[in-house]
Formats: C-alpha cells, sequence, structure tokens
C-alpha cells in the first residue's frame, strides 16, 4: 500500500513537473501569465510574510532543507541492514519526489522568470554589438561620470539593512513612473545570516526563492552597498538572469537623486567596462585607468583588498590566471566576447557618445 502510494505520488510530481518544463519553453505566455500575471502576486505575498521577520528566514530554510537531507541520508545508511527488497524500489522513488517538490515549488515562486523574454525587450534597450573603438569610447564616458560623482560625494554613509531598503525602494519608486517593471511592493531587504562566510564564498548578496527576501552581505564597502542592493531587488521583482539584474540594479540606482546611489551604479558599470577593455585593448585600459581620480582607484583599492582579505589566495590565483590568459592569447580570444550588460550600456548611452572614424 505505501509503495503504491509512492508511486502514485512519483507520477503526479513528474507530470506537474513536464508540464512546468513543458510551458517554460514558452517566453511569451510565461510572460504574460506567470512573470506579469502570476508571480507579482505571489512574490509580494513572500515579501510581505518574510518582513515580519527581523532575520533572513530564506537561510534558515535552507539551513533545514539541508539538515533534512543529511538526516534522511545518516538514517538510511543506519538502517541499511534491515532494508527489504521493495525498498530499493521505494527509498528512490522518495529521494525523487523530494526533489520533484523543490524542483515545482522553484519553478512556481521564481524559477519560471527564467524562461520569460529578456527584460531589455520591455525596456527597449537594443542589442547592436560595439567595436573596440566604441567600447573604449563607452569606458571613457563612464570614467569621466563616476569622476564627477566621485567629487559630487561629500561622506559616503554607513549603510544599515532598513536604510538600504528604504531608500532602494524610493529608487524603484521613482522609476515606476516610468515604466511599470520597477514597481516594488512590500519591499524586503535583509542581511545574510553569516556576512563572513558569504565573503568567504564570494558572494554580494542573493535572492532566496523560498521566502521571497533579498539578502545583502552587509561586510561589503558601503559604496557598493546601493547599487548591490538593487540589484538584488531586481531578482525579488522576477529578473532571473544575472546581467539583466545588473541592468535593472544600474537604472535604478543611476537614476535615484541619491548621488551615493548614482555613484556606487556608474562604479560598479565602469568595472564591467575596464575588465572588457583590459581584455580587448590593454593599452586603451591603461589610459582610461589613468584618468581615474585618486578617490576613485582608492574605491578599486578597497574593495580589492575586501576580497582578498576572505579568499586571498584564491584571490591572488585568480588574478595570476587572468594575467597569464591575456599573454597566452595575445589578448586576440577575448575580441569577440561580449558580457551583456556592457552591449546594453552601449545601446543606452550611443547616442550621447561620438565616436570617432
Amino acid at each position: 500500500m505505501f509503495k503504491r502510494s509512492v508511486y502514485k505520488t512519483f507520477l503526479v510530481l513528474i507530470s506537474l513537473a513536464i508540464l512546468i518544463y513543458l510551458f517554460g519553453l514558452f517566453p511569451n505566455p510565461v510572460q504574460k501569465y506567470y512573470s506579469t500575471g502570476f508571480y507579482p502576486y505571489i512574490s509580494s505575498a513572500l515579501r510581505f510574510i518574510s518582513a515580519l521577520f527581523p532575520f533572513a528566514i530564506g537561510d534558515i530554510i535552507y539551513i533545514l532543507l539541508i539538515g533534512f537531507v543529511f538526516y534522511k541520508i545518516v538514517r538510511c545508511y543506519n538502517r541499511r541492514k534491515s532494508l527489504k527488497k521493495q525498498d530499493r524500489i521505494v527509498i528512490p522513488l522518495q529521494i525523487l519526489n523530494f526533489f520533484l517538490i523543490l524542483y515545482i515549488i522553484f519553478k512556481m515562486v521564481w524559477g519560471l522568470n527564467y524562461s520569460r523574454p529578456s527584460i531589455s525587450e520591455e525596456l527597449g534597450i537594443g542589442n547592436e554589438k560595439y567595436n573596440v573603438k566604441e567600447l573604449v569610447v563607452l569606458g571613457n564616458y563612464f570614467v569621466d561620470k563616476t569622476n564627477t560623482l566621485k567629487l559630487k560625494q561629500s561622506k559616503i554613509p554607513t549603510y544599515t539593512v532598513n536604510e538600504l531598503e528604504t531608500k532602494s525602494a524610493a529608487a524603484y519608486s521613482f522609476m515606476e513612473k516610468r515604466n511599470s517593471v520597477f514597481r516594488y511592493t512590500n519591499p524586503c531587504l535583509k542581511s545574510v545570516l553569516n556576512s563572513w562566510i558569504i565573503s568567504k564564498i564570494g558572494i554580494e548578496g542573493y535572492y532566496a526563492p523560498l521566502s521571497g527576501e533579498a539578502n545583502m552581505n552587509m561586510n561589503l564597502p558601503d559604496f557598493v552597498k546601493p547599487y548591490v542592493s538593487c540589484h538584488e531587488i531586481g531578482h525579488q521583482l522576477g529578473i532571473a538572469y544575472e546581467d539583466e539584474a545588473n541592468l535593472l540594479g544600474y537604472l535604478t540606482a543611476s537614476n535615484s537623486p541619491d548621488v551615493n546611489y548614482q555613484y556606487s551604479a556608474n562604479y560598479e558599470m565602469l568595472r564591467y567596462i575596464l575588465f572588457e577593455i583590459r581584455m580587448k585593448s590593454p593599452d586603451d585600459y591603461k589610459t582610461l585607468h589613468a584618468k581615474l581620480l585618486p578617490q576613485v582607484l582608492a574605491d578599486f583599492k578597497t574593495e580589492k583588498e575586501f576580497w582578498r582579505k576572505y579568499n586571498g589566495d584564491m584571490f591572488g590565483y585568480m588574478d595570476a590566471a587572468f594575467d597569464r590568459f591575456l599573454k597566452m592569447n595575445n589578448q586576440k580570444k577575448g575580441i569577440d566576447s561580449y558580457q551583456d550588460i556592457v552591449i546594453w550600456l552601449w545601446n543606452i548611452h550611443k547616442k550621447e557618445l561620438t565616436v570617432a572614424n
């Protein structure tokens, strides 16, 4: 009887999982019925519930899930000698059922957003690729913009997570007047339970789909926190891919009336652009790097030292590996690579820029 029940449950769950998977193959229906239909309600409800707790309940859920899995593994191992023949079928089915339930819940509360059309389409941002000369012009634009904003800053605030939540929600509210994509109800931004572990892993923040929380690594330097908070809120709004969340975070923070948010957004985008220029045109990278104000360079140094503090060995290895990559490939391999966020930045700002022939 128990075996039959497990088998029936498996059939129901696998059928649901297949239907959800097939639905995800059609971006436009996903956008219409899920991303702008069902999802805004479920995500808002999750944020409302999660906001009642002063700590990141998503982290608690994940800890409990991991603990449950380990408990089941140990229990199964201890019972291995007393297992019956039918358990060879029942136990694997139970495991499959567990992961199918997680898959279905994940897809329903957030995961189907991976199948929606790119947010750049909804915002009317083109995908025209740039050449190296245009990339350098874009880099020069962001160097000048970042320098200018740095001079406007007085003192960088020491943010609390509540202040970030309030200011970032206000920035999204401002952008909502331009496009409903930015509508953000029931704000819920939390500090991760253990910033030390997250810093060691190298994570700035993350979205917890099961609780609807945007989680911040509050150990980060304060000048990057405004952008990171806007980025994570982008995930809350159903923007699944990182580059697309970068785009929403940039548009929101850079258009905020708060100069610290503007600087944070432009500083972060400058990092992406300089990384690409460093691969495609090292000489231009050196020229642009030399144009940065000492205060901006100090921020680069602060951030670099922050990550080195938590994962110094890996940080040094990655630096060396990147330099070796450039030398071995003579910078040619990187010329044909593109980051979506840099493509979108080019398409957003190209009308403001003049590229010499």
